[in-house]
């Protein structure tokens, strides 16, 4: 017994031994296979995979690696900083991995057709690399993968076919790529998957209706795509569906009803497409559904009341559609909801007063719609209000008093209604308070000094309203103001000194008032300054220099005209703006917090009109001194301004020659020198401004050949009226460009002089014929020869004959 005994523990020692020899020699080959496959990084000093040595156990100590039964299972090295390619990843030596993670790296090159080796694989994980190229359709050979991630890559092509062999796949997500083509049919064998995510794509045709036969889908996104068609009923048969997310495709057609019957339905986003019809009734029974957008369709009809039963809701998006009637009273129903937007639609009535229930809501947007009537005062009930706009509406009668009780309102747009009465001094309480626009009303009465003291305030806006008084004096040290528009109201006074303290102002619109000073000069040391529009105030007195080394350095707009500017243009002014001398490309509007809707406008005289421009930091960079009293030459150093894109300088007193330097400015489109006192020639470089739109020279003195280039071919007399002296396209037939042209001139030049001498001499002769033969007669002659000859010379002969009786007065009062 005990000599069996023996044997048998020698049998199994020598198993075991055998079994280790096998287990050894098995990780050594794969060990040195990934290796290999180290070797190939380009950044060999990774730290992560530092334990990857020949030396140390694979299994056991590499960092990454997992292995069953002494063969590599697991290989995870997401995150590790590593830039390397899968074309000599050891494919058909990890014959037992199941899990291959290598997300969050720096993989490029495509994925090779041998990964179909890797038939035990049950997760892929290949997502945010640089991985390009075509999904291999051999992936279709991997029929234990559960989970298949390659999102956020260069992938291109069109999704093989063969994904759909994969019946155990359970999430498959390819979002985020250059994928092409349709959805293929074949998806629909994928019974067990409850993860589709295809967004950010370039896939086009219809959503097939087999999706709907994914019974156990939980979550669908096919957002950002070129789909087209409609939205298939078929959808209604994902009872298990709690994400839906067809949102920024070309899908048109009606919401089917079918989509009501997604009852575990948690966010539903079909937003910018092209769904029209109405807004289906059956969404109403959504319980679960906690985002619904619909924004940026073609959706009619009224909002359906039905939408107050959906209690769970938090984010509401109607915006930018068709819809009309009044808002539903149903919406105050909706307790928890955080965030409503319907505007950009075309609801009419008031706004309801039970809107002051949704205690909860931080955000929202009723603008530009068709509301009337007065704001009700139920909306200072809103505690939890932060972003409130209701532009552009006709809303009427006062800003309440007590939406300076919202303490942690952030943002408040009303413009574009016909409010009136006074601005609430109670917002000045509002101590959160970063965007405040009210303009284009008919607000009245003074700005309350108290503004002023607001430091989180960014933009204050009231332009083109009533306003009188004067300007706040006391913006503080540390004031957080970027734009300050109280264009078109009736303020009067000065500027105020303490807006030097508002160092963060890039905006800065004071036109069309009653103010009266010099030019704020001190106002250059305001390092982000932008745009400085002092039009049509009762400004006065010349522009000087203060001396100082950094002045308006960021300067693209100054709008200065119709004021009483007087003396020289301000050469000094010009040499300083920096912002003007480079074309910036990149150059940003500015970025106000609490939301991105508020853009800056102002209106701009260019080409010969009043445009309003938005985003106006990024698109124009304007001079516009027009219309005040400057002398004085245009100085040649605005010809080192090359961003700018508008010149006006008109109806001044310039005089002298149009500086050449000018035609360096490549970008300009609008040119305005017109009433002025300028002499001499247009310059030949404004021929090569091939941006140039719009030039008005008009009612100068300029004399000579008007420059010809494929701009000035474009102009019409109007640009150049008021000047006698021009001559050439489009004022007269050729000028000295065609030879011909002239030779003949000059031919036709001598004749007429010879002609004019030969004509006075008979002009005085008939004039002593007169003094023989009778006044009539010598009249009469006279008449005759002027009516035979070119009457173009009778103003010629006139100033003749002043220059003789001139000439003989100064010789009798010498005498």
């Amino acid at each position: 017994m005990m000599m069996v005994s023996s044997k048998i523990l020698s049998s199994l020692q020598c198993l075991t031994l055998l079994y280790l020899f096998t287990v050894t020699f098995a990780s050594t080959e794969e060990a040195t296979a990934l290796l290999k496959w180290k070797a190939t990084f380009k950044n060999q000093n990774n730290s992560l995979l530092a334990s990857w040595t020949p030396s140390s156990n694979a299994c056991r100590d590499w960092y990454g690696v997992k292995c069953f039964n002494g063969r590599v299972n697991t290989l995870n090295i997401t995150n590790t900083s590593v830039s390397a390619t899968l074309y000599v990843f050891p494919f058909s030596s990890l014959p037992f991995l199941e899990n291959l993670n290598l997300s969050m790296n720096n993989f490029s090159g495509i994925i090779p057709p041998e990964i179909s080796n890797l038939t035990n694989l049950v997760y892929l994980d290949l997502n945010i690399n640089q991985i390009s190229g075509t999904i291999p359709p051999q992936i279709g050979s991997l029929t234990k993968l559960q989970i298949l991630r390659i999102f956020d890559n260069h992938l291109n092509g069109s999704i093989p076919e063969e994904i759909g062999y994969l019946r155990s796949l359970t999430k498959l997500s390819l979002g985020r790529n250059f994928l092409s083509g349709s959805i293929p049919a074949s998806l629909r064998n994928l019974n067990n998957l409850s993860f589709l995510f295809l967004y950010e794509n370039q896939l086009s045709g219809s959503i097939p209706k087999e999706i709907g036969y994914l019974r156990s889908l939980s979550e669908l996104d096919l957002s950002s795509n070129s789909l087209n068609g409609s939205i298939p009923a078929s959808l209604g048969n994902l009872n298990n569906l709690t994400y839906l997310y067809l949102s920024d495709n070309h899908i048109s057609g009606s919401i089917p009803e079918e989509i009501g019957y997604l009852r575990s339905l948690s966010e539903l986003d079909l937003s910018y497409n092209s769904l029209n019809g109405s807004i289906p009734v059956s969404l109403g029974n959504l319980n679960n559904l906690s985002f619904l957008s619909l924004r940026e369709n073609q959706l009619s009809g009224s909002i359906p009341q039905e939408i107050g039963y959906l209690r769970s809701l938090t984010d509401l998006r109607l915006n930018n559609n068709f819809l009309n009637g009044s808002i539903p009273l149903e919406i105050s129903y909706l307790r928890s909801l955080s965030f409503i937007d319907l505007s950009i639609n075309s609801l009419n009535g008031s706004i309801p007063a039970s809107l002051g229930n949704l205690r909860n809501v931080q955000r929202m947007f009723l603008d530009e719609n068709n509301l009337t009537e007065e704001i009700p005062l139920s909306m200072c009930n809103l505690k939890s209000l932060e972003i409130l706009f209701l532009r552009r509406n006709n809303l009427k009668g006062k800003v309440p008093q007590c939406l300076g009780n919202i303490s942690g309102l952030k943002v408040m747009t009303m413009s574009r209604n016909n409010l009136n009465g006074e601005i609430p001094s109670s917002i000045s309480n509002l101590k959160s308070l970063q965007i405040l626009d009210l303009g284009r009303n008919s607000l009245e009465g003074a700005i309350p000094q108290c503004f002023g003291n607001i430091n989180t305030l960014q933009v204050f806006d009231m332009q083109n309203n009533k306003l009188s008084g004067t300007l706040p004096t006391n913006f503080s040290i540390g004031s957080s103001l970027i734009s300050l528009n109280l264009h078109g109201n009736e303020l009067e006074g000065e500027i105020p000194r303490s807006l030097a303290n508002c160092k963060k102002l890039q905006v800065l619109d004071l036109g069309n008032n009653h103010l009266n000073d010099t030019f704020p000069m001190w106002l250059g040391t305001l390092l982000e300054l932008r745009v400085l529009r002092l039009t049509s105030n009762k400004l006065y007195g010349p522009i000087r220099s203060s001396g100082a080394e950094i002045m308006f350095p960021d300067l693209r707009t100054i709008d200065l005209s119709n004021n009483a500017f007087s003396k020289d243009l301000p050469t000094s002014l010009f040499q300083h703006l920096k912002g003007m001398r480079t074309i910036d490309q990149t150059m940003m509007v500015p970025s106000y917090e609490g939301d991105g809707s508020y853009e800056d406008s102002i209106v701009v005289a260019s080409k010969g009109l009043k445009l309003e421009v938005l985003r106006i930091l990024s698109l124009y960079t304007v001079i516009d001194l027009s219309n005040n009293k400057f002398e004085g030459h245009i100085p040649s150093v605005l010809g080192d301004l090359i961003a700018l894109r508008v010149l006006n300088i008109s109806h001044n007193r310039l005089k002298g020659h149009i500086p050449p330097s000018l035609g360096r400015l490549s970008v300009v489109e609008s040119l305005d020198l017109s009433f002025n006192r300028l002499s001499g020639e247009i310059p030949q470089q404004l021929a090569s401004l091939t941006s140039l739109e719009f030039l008005n020279l008009s009612h100068n003195y300029l004399q000579g050949c008007i420059p010809q280039g494929p701009q000035f071919h474009t102009f019409e007399n109007s640009s150049f009226d008021g000047n006698d002296g021009l001559r050439g396209f489009p004022v007269s037939k050729g000028c000295g460009n065609d030879p011909v042209s002239e030779t003949n001139y000059t031919v036709s030049a001598l004749a007429d002089q010879e002609s004019n001498s030969e004509f006075l001499n008979d002009f005085w002769k008939a004039a002593l014929m007169g003094y023989g033969s009778g006044l009539c007669i010598g009249l009469s002659i006279m008449y005759f020869m002027i009516l035979t000859r070119n009457p173009k010379w009778l103003a010629r002969i006139i100033e003749e004959m002043e220059h003789k009786i001139n000439m003989r007065r100064r010789k009798k009062q010498r005498g």
